[in-house]
């Protein structure tokens, strides 16, 4: 999973960088992008960890990406070209008093931004069409479907909706090669004062689940404690998890994604997936070798694995099921795939 940081000038978009990855702040990544990985906590994974004690432990990660605005002027739709590739955004939205600045207004901000992305897909839209109609002009053959879509974009795009409210074009295949940026969906992060825990006014923003408060100064300084001192920290604070633990939550429930695990040569690994993924999808992911010659997959809950002790002794409790193609991997699941190529 990437995710890209966005958001307007002095938003604090460093500062969350740095809560977020547990990066040190400097001057010399101005207007540099920066980019950063991750490893997604997971307790599962620890606790099988625990189980099996393999030499190899794998964990599910989440790579971050900050784009570096080297102008002044973010209507300039090719600062916006590098976070094409990202899964979804993170729009940090300043709610805080700035110097220099007039009083925070997080609506206002979060529509001036949007109609930023808005207007940059609308480049991207129109003149795809431009090279359509003049390839069709000279006799080459055109895909009706794409046409209509991307005049069906442009319609939207038009009338300042971004592609993410309209969920047929934000997933139609045929649009993905375009990785419009208004069809990402979109995880609103209000950056707010040292003591203001609060949500801002948000019903003409967006809906709750798609929103999140983050300190970031404080958040900033959280990052770099050792575990000791941030548990303190986040007690004094009142803080019921670190930013990095919240936005991934946060995110993957924004993107549908679950995690299973596999137990393979002493490797324990988690693995990220689209939630209704079938076993053959989760084959693939591991390798291509396993969903072509796919046979079988052995599957145990997590809850079961932990409760029999081991592996062995789930099989013989009856826990450990057999499964096809199509099963639907659950958030959770231990899998082994059974293959033969």
């Amino acid at each position: 999973m990437k995710l890209g940081i966005v958001g307007l000038p002095r938003a604090g978009k460093s500062t969350v960088f740095d809560a977020l990855t547990k990066n040190s702040a400097g001057a010399e990544h101005k207007g540099q992008d920066r980019i950063a990985t991750v490893r997604v906590p997971d307790d599962r994974v620890d606790a099988l960890r625990g189980m099996v004690n393999p030499q190899k432990t794998i964990y599910a990660q989440v790579e971050y990406f900050l784009p570096g605005l080297k102008k002044d002027n973010p209507a300039d739709p090719s600062l916006w070209m590098a976070a094409r590739d990202c899964d979804a955004l993170l729009h940090v939205i300043r709610n805080h008093a700035a110097y220099g600045f007039e009083k925070p207004s997080p609506a206002r901000d979060f529509s001036k931004l949007d109609q930023e992305l808005i207007l940059a897909d609308l480049v991207v839209a129109e003149k795809r069409i431009e090279r359509i109609t003049l390839d069709h002009q000279r006799g080459k053959k055109m895909d009706p479907q794409e046409h209509e879509l991307l005049k069906a974009c442009r319609d939207c795009l038009e009338d300042e909706i971004p592609l993410r409210k309209k969920p047929e074009l934000a997933s139609a295949r045929r649009l993905r090669g375009f990785t419009f940026l208004s069809a990402k969906p979109i995880l609103i992060l209000f950056n707010n004062e040292d003591d203001d825990d609060r949500l801002p006014d948000i019903k003409d923003i967006a809906a709750a689940k798609e929103c999140q408060v983050i300190r970031g100064k404080l958040e900033q300084e959280l990052a770099q404690m050792s575990p000791d001192e941030a548990a303190e920290f986040l007690a004094e604070f009142n803080i019921p998890a670190s930013a990095m633990d919240r936005v991934i939550r946060q995110s993957y429930a924004l993107l549908d994604l679950i995690s299973f695990f596999t137990i393979i040569s002493n490797e324990v690994r988690a693995w990220t997936i689209k939630m209704g993924a079938r076993a053959l999808d989760a084959a693939g992911l591991i390798h291509s070798d396993m969903q072509k010659g796919f046979i079988r997959a052995e599957v145990v809950s997590f809850r079961d694995l932990m409760e029999a002790g081991s592996y062995g002794e789930a099989k013989k409790q009856g826990s450990v099921r057999l499964e096809g193609k199509a099963y639907e991997v659950q958030d959770g699941d231990v899998v082994q795939f059974r293959f033969n190529v």
